[in-house]
């Protein structure tokens, strides 16, 4: 069932009801069920692999908990994380082992007897497993007591607004929010609906037509060059923003409507500064995610220098594969990794640099540093999106080729005009993102619906209308794509 979808309105007006008609003591049971309605509509087979995850680490943690032998707790943690890492490995990247290991036995002359095989990926399995996880080894850690309740640890993990692609919510955030009881408050409800508002403008007004135009180049790279390749990499790092992101909005304003505030994922990402300070305003679920249960458990940056950046880039390699089972997502990793690294190794020459020309605090310094990480995050997204690594390297090639005529206006509107969409549509797609970063800069200091709420009541009002009737009239609705995480 997809957000942008007239099943899911239905689906969360009905839920919605219910739950504010029921006494406290079902509510729990109504979020229980109609998640497992929710993501069996999709297919209703893989429910169980969820409840496999769950009854897994309830039971180990249980055991966890009440042993008090080391032994038994540690082999009780390595049986959860294993059967846990085993469904996600089974399912996501066994077919990707395989296929590593036809390519090399080709290169080398072996015979390899299996072939090429395909399996079915379930929606949001990377999340619900990571989320099992962390119970698990919190527990573990001694950071939480276990829930004692199989079927309240299974709203947990499956509470539908962020079942199938995040934000990945720590079990000892969530679950007692799930417990409380929760009163009809308008105004709460009312935030919530605002801040679902924003989140669909983001993903079928922004990110679904600039997915059209991302999609024709970068599904036939052979046809294209220069200028479209440019354009379609910066049209996609704003696709992925606002489909991410979008959908991160419209699954914390409904857990919102439903008294249960979820954690923030994003935090204007595009205005950071440096490439360690976009990884704290990015999918800020999974980077403190692989934070606090790899990077740190790694040592961290209390080791040596090259420890450090070996853990730092083991992190980010790791953290590209999460993202799917393709060689090309481990290069964007290891991109990121490698950046951190080179800008950890640069950061005193730099440092003396901008002391010796006094850029220290200037606008303009920091306007170069926004400039300067975005082309970097930029370049990186050519490696994530593109199907496959020649795909990848064919258009890092021939990124340039023509330059000498990106100032040519009639050259800008040809290609433009070529890239799957018209030019109307091309300048809403512009317009949009101009109009999504205004609103972000207006957010630096607190959320847009929170800086609206304080304003004059016809300026809210006029502005939740206009964007109401920009959803309507701009947004695509034929042919809705799914969200782009969802394959994660």
């Amino acid at each position: 069932m997809l957000f942008n979808s007239v099943d899911f309105i239905i689906f969360f007006i009905t839920v919605t009801f219910f739950y504010y008609i029921l006494p406290h003591k079902f509510r729990w049971v109504l979020l229980l069920i109609s998640s497992y309605i929710f993501y069996m509509a999709w297919k209703p087979a893989y429910i169980s692999l969820i409840l496999l995850c769950c009854l897994v680490n309830y039971i180990g943690s249980l055991v966890i908990y009440r042993s008090n032998n080391k032994r038994v707790k540690k082999i009780s943690l390595v049986l959860s994380l294993s059967i846990s890492f085993g469904v996600l490995i089974f399912y996501k990247y066994l077919p990707f082992i395989n296929d590593t290991l036809i390519a090399l036995s080709n290169y080398l002359n072996f015979e390899y007897p299996v072939k090429h095989f395909d399996i079915f990926l379930p929606m949001g399995i990377s999340f619900y497993t990571f989320q099992t996880l962390s119970y698990t080894i919190d527990v573990y850690r001694g950071d939480m007591e276990p829930e004692k309740n199989f079927f309240r640890l299974s709203l947990y993990v499956t509470f539908f607004p962020q079942l199938v692609a995040g934000p990945i919510e720590r079990a000892d955030r969530l679950l007692p929010q799930l417990e409380k009881k929760v009163s009809f408050d308008l105004e709460r409800i009312l935030d919530g609906i605002k801040i679902m508002l924003i989140g669909y403008f983001k993903k079928v007004v922004v990110a679904d037509r600039l997915a059209v135009a991302v999609d024709t180049v970068y599904n036939s790279p052979g046809d294209y060059f220069g200028i479209y390749f440019v354009l379609a990499t910066f049209l996609f790092a704003f696709q992925i923003y606002c489909d991410f992101s979008g959908y991160s909005d419209i699954a914390m304003g409904a857990a919102k409507v439903l008294g249960v505030d979820l954690m923030k994922n994003f935090d204007r990402p595009y205005f950071s500064k440096s490439i360690k300070e976009f990884w704290r305003r990015w999918h800020i679920s999974l980077s403190t995610w692989f934070k606090d249960y790899l990077y740190i458990p790694l040592g961290g940056n209390r080791v040596s220098r090259m420890r450090y950046y070996f853990n730092l880039m083991v992190t980010f390699l790791v953290s590209g594969l999460w993202h799917g089972a393709n060689w090309t997502f481990a290069i964007w990793g290891g991109l990121h990794g490698l950046y951190q690294i080179v800008g950890h190794i640069t950061s005193g020459f730099r440092k003396r640099i901008r002391k010796a020309l006094r850029l220290d605090g200037t606008f303009l310094w920091k306007t170069v540093q926004t400039v300067f990480t975005f082309i970097l995050v930029c370049f990186a997204w050519i490696f994530f999106r593109a199907n496959t690594i020649s795909d990848a390297i064919y258009i890092v090639k021939n990124l340039l080729v023509d330059i000498n005529r990106w100032n040519e206006a009639e050259y800008l509107y040809i290609a433009a005009n070529k890239m799957g969409l018209s030019f109307f549509e091309f300048q809403v797609g512009l317009v949009s993102i101009l109009l999504l970063m205004f609103c972000e800069f207006l957010s630096r200091k607190k959320p847009l619906y929170v800086r609206l709420n304080n304003s004059n009541f016809l300026i809210e009002g006029s502005f939740y209308m206009a964007l109401i009737l920009i959803i309507l009239t701009m947004g695509v609705f034929f042919n809705a794509s799914q969200f782009i995480y969802f394959q994660f």
